[in-house]
C-alpha cells in the first residue's frame, strides 16, 4: 500500500465508493456543505504535483447522495516534466483505499464537425499517440500482470449506464475515440488530419495514462470529454489554453450535473466486467 494511501485511511477512517478526476475548467465538484475532508497533494507525497492553471491539486472526501467520493481536484501531465510512471501512483492509490470506480474527465478538442464546443463525449476507447505509458520498466506485481488486456478499457458495463443516466437527464452525450499526444503545444493541422483519417474523434493531452494504470489494477473506469473547441485546422480561430478553461467553465454544470445523477443511479458491481 502506497503511503498517500494511509494518510488518507489515517486522516478519514473512510472507504470511498468512487473516485473522480477533474480536468481543466473544472473546479467546483462537492458543495461545501458536502465536504467531509480536503487533503493537499503538497501532504501526499504519491502524488505529482499539477503546475498548471485550472487544477488545483488537492484530494477532497465527500458525499454525493449515500455516496463517500473522493475526488481528484487536478491532475498532472507528462507535458509538466513528469516521470510517466508518476502518474500510476495516484491512480492505485484510489485502488487501495477501496474504490470501485473511476470516473476521468477531460478537455478536448473535436475532430468533428458536428460535435463543437460545449459537447460531452463518453469514451469508447483511445489510441494513445504520446510515446508513453506510465507502466514501462519494472511491473508492480501487487496491483496487476505484467500484460495486461484493454479490450474492455473504458468499461461498458457502467458507460452504458452513463448513457442511461444522461438519457433519462435529456443531457446529449456523445461517444467517440479519445486520442492522446504529449503535449504541451497544440497539435499541428496535419497531425489532427492523420487522427481523423485513422478513426479519432477527440484529442487530448491526459486521461489515457490514468485510464491504462486503472485498467492494470482492476480499477473499472469510464471517461467524459468536455469538448472546448474544433482541432487544429478546422477553425480559424488560434487554439488557445485560455479558450479551453472559458469552454469547459460553460460546459461545467452540465457534466457535473450528470455525473452527480450518474454516482446517485449506477449499480456497482464488484463482479462486472475486468474486475
Amino acid at each position: 500500500m502506497h503511503t498517500s494511501s494511509k494518510v488518507f485511511l489515517d486522516q478519514t477512517k473512510t472507504n470511498p465508493d468512487i473516485a473522480v478526476i477533474l480536468g481543466s475548467g473544472l473546479t467546483n465538484f462537492f458543495e461545501p456543505q458536502n465536504i467531509i475532508k480536503e487533503i493537499s497533494y503538497t501532504d501526499l507525497r504519491d502524488f505529482p504535483q499539477p503546475t498548471v492553471k485550472g487544477h488545483a491539486g488537492k484530494l477532497v472526501l465527500g458525499e454525493i447522495g449515500q455516496r463517500k467520493v473522493v475526488c481528484m481536484y487536478g491532475r498532472s501531465h507528462i507535458y509538466e516534466g513528469h516521470e510517466p510512471q508518476s502518474l500510476a501512483k495516484p491512480i492505485r492509490v484510489l485502488k487501495d483505499i477501496g474504490c470501485k470506480l473511476l470516473i476521468v474527465t477531460n478537455a478536448a478538442g473535436s475532430l468533428d464537425e458536428t460535435m463543437p464546443a460545449g459537447s460531452l463525449m463518453a469514451i469508447t476507447d483511445h489510441i494513445n499517440w504520446s510515446g508513453f505509458n506510465p507502466l514501462i520498466g519494472k511491473n508492480d506485481e501487487e496491483y496487476g500482470p505484467r500484460f495486461h488486456d484493454m479490450s474492455d478499457g473504458y468499461h461498458k458495463f457502467y458507460r452504458d449506464q452513463l448513457l442511461s443516466t444522461a438519457k433519462k437527464l435529456n443531457q446529449k452525450i456523445y461517444e467517440g475515440i479519445y486520442c492522446m499526444y504529449s503535449g504541451p503545444n497544440f497539435e499541428t493541422p496535419a497531425e489532427i488530419n492523420a487522427l481523423r483519417v485513422i478513426g479519432g474523434n477527440a484529442v487530448g493531452m491526459s486521461t489515457v495514462p490514468e485510464v491504462i494504470v486503472a485498467n492494470h489494477c482492476s480499477l473499472p473506469v469510464i471517461a467524459i470529454s468536455v469538448i472546448t473547441n474544433l482541432a487544429a485546422g478546422m477553425n480559424k480561430t488560434k487554439l488557445s489554453h485560455q479558450e479551453t478553461l472559458e469552454n469547459a467553465s460553460l460546459a461545467e454544470k452540465n457534466i457535473l450535473q450528470l455525473i452527480k445523477n450518474y454516482i446517485n443511479e449506477v449499480e456497482l458491481n464488484d463482479s462486472s466486467g475486468n474486475n
